[in-house]
């Protein structure tokens, strides 16, 4: 569980980062982390897609007790959006489906995800793939939608 707490805290000190660059996208979100979360999930479901996994980092943190600010990872795709990314490399199953995190940054919810045009930039995709474009729009919407 260790290992999960450090690569929590790695996740949210690269995320910060690369906000500054850019490859990042963050929505501020109302109400806790759990009920932006619940949103998300039910935003998501209602678009068609499907939540593969939903991990609560705040609550492995204090499975052994450690304190961490409450974050949670939303792991959801669409195959109809993922496999032709897939089909243009295989190995992007290593970042597909699509993440989300939603934490708390300092008493404010926040959506927090890599934009896919620099989640894939190390993959054999082309560039002006249709479903990357698709879900770029898919992710900006979905993240909008679910703030409120």
């Amino acid at each position: 569980m260790h290992s999960l707490t450090t690569l929590t805290a790695a996740t949210i000190l690269t995320a910060t980062t690369a906000l500054a660059d850019g490859h990042m996208q963050r929505v501020e979100a109302a109400g806790s982390v759990a009920e932006a979360a619940d949103r998300l999930v039910a935003v998501v479901e209602g678009a068609g897609a499907k939540v593969f996994a939903r991990g609560n980092h705040g609550a492995g943190a204090a499975s052994v007790d450690m304190e961490l600010a409450d974050a949670e990872l939303l792991i959801f795709g669409n195959p109809m959006l993922g496999t032709p990314v897939l089909q243009a490399d295989i190995t992007t199953g290593l970042v597909l489906p699509l993440r989300v995190l939603v934490h708390d940054d300092g008493g404010q919810t926040v959506f927090v995800y890599e934009t896919p045009a620099a989640m894939l930039s190390d993959f054999a995709v082309p560039a002006d793939l249709e479903a990357v474009g698709r879900m770029t729009g898919a992710l900006g919407m979905l993240t909008s939608k679910a703030a409120n």
